[in-house]
């Protein structure tokens, strides 16, 4: 499984991507999601992309449409203890498995005929909110991806759940045929790994639950 990006739901309005110019990444394009009521800050890489998102429009994110996928939810994770993180990955056969019987969103800002494969995890949301889609790398040629941190590639990711019984046929899954792991932890947490962390240094940001080693 290929991880295509990554998002965290912002408590500040996006204000939190400050820090991670302050130090040491190239923020790139942002973009507002229309009919679903998101808007976004990104960080770009030459594998993967991180974004902050957060909620611009709640008529929009609370729709018949947008409203099935929880996001509105998960943008409340401070209030209902839910995973603030959506994890998108690209669509291959290797992730077929994972999502069966899942959840077909068709956003406005999607042509006619497209759509996402989404797994809400709301029975389990201290799992983070996961998509597929068509890898958006092809898409990102002129984001910048030069980093004075140096930092090039996504090697690893390590989600935090604070849950004692977090294993399950999802994680399982997941683990089993990609970089991405499962910890329990105190809080939620995530943790990226780049460049298989040749530096040895590593970054906890504070307004963020978001650790960088590289």
């Amino acid at each position: 499984m290929q991880t295509d990006h990554i998002f965290i739901f912002s408590n500040h309005q996006g204000k939190e991507a400050d820090e991670l110019i302050h130090f040491g990444l190239t923020e790139g394009s942002s973009r507002i999601h229309p009919g679903q009521g998101t808007r976004n800050r990104k960080f770009y890489f030459q594998n993967f992309f991180l974004e902050i998102a957060w909620v611009y429009n709640r008529s929009e994110i609370k729709s018949p449409t947008t409203a099935p996928t929880k996001l509105w939810e998960r943008a409340n994770h401070q209030i209902n203890g839910s995973s603030p993180f959506g994890l998108c990955l690209v669509h291959t056969t290797d992730t077929d498995k994972l999502f069966e019987g899942c959840l077909k969103y068709q956003p406005d800002y999607l042509p006619n005929g497209h759509s996402f494969d989404i797994i809400t995890n709301k029975e389990h949301p201290y799992l983070p909110w996961t998509c597929r889609l068509p890898s958006t790398l092809e898409h990102t040629a002129q984001e910048p991806k030069h980093h004075p941190s140096g930092i090039e590639r996504l090697t690893k990711v390590t989600f935090g759940i604070p849950s004692p019984d977090f294993l399950s046929r999802f994680t399982e899954i997941i683990t089993s045929s990609s970089n991405i792991r499962f910890q329990k932890d105190v809080h939620h947490s995530l943790t990226l790994t780049f460049d298989r962390a040749r530096q040895g240094k590593v970054v906890e940001f504070r307004e963020l639950p978001l650790v960088i080693e590289y």
